[in-house]
């Protein structure tokens, strides 16, 4: 899994990286298959300091992409990951259906 952490227009601290990594691989329990992972951090207001977190992660056959918004980056990037953690868990959920529906069909051709 490849993890690239980008902050606009300011410098994250280490602390908020490996925060943000270990919120990334924890979504390996819900798919092995991520590639990709983009998380771009920026400040929406400077006045209000809302702190957006866009996290696009890459799996095979799609992108699943989630931007969240709140005053601090930590809880941005925890939305964000339980976000992602519901669509990953569908996918999931729909693979596994395919595959129940198509091991019968196997089944009746022997």
């Amino acid at each position: 899994m490849n993890i690239q952490i980008t902050s606009r227009k300011f410098r994250a601290k280490d602390s908020l990286k490996d925060f943000i990594e270990a919120e990334i691989k924890s979504l390996a329990k819900y798919n092995d298959d991520i590639v990709d992972v983009n998380v771009v951090l920026s400040f929406t207001h400077v006045k209000d300091s809302i702190k957006t977190a866009e996290v696009v992660i890459q799996i095979p056959g799609k992108t699943i992409s989630v931007e969240e918004s709140s005053d601090e980056f930590e809880k941005s990037i925890v939305n964000a990951v339980e976000k992602i953690a519901v669509q990953l868990k569908k996918i999931k959920t729909k693979r596994i259906a395919k595959k129940k529906v198509a091991a019968p069909e196997k089944n009746d051709q022997d």
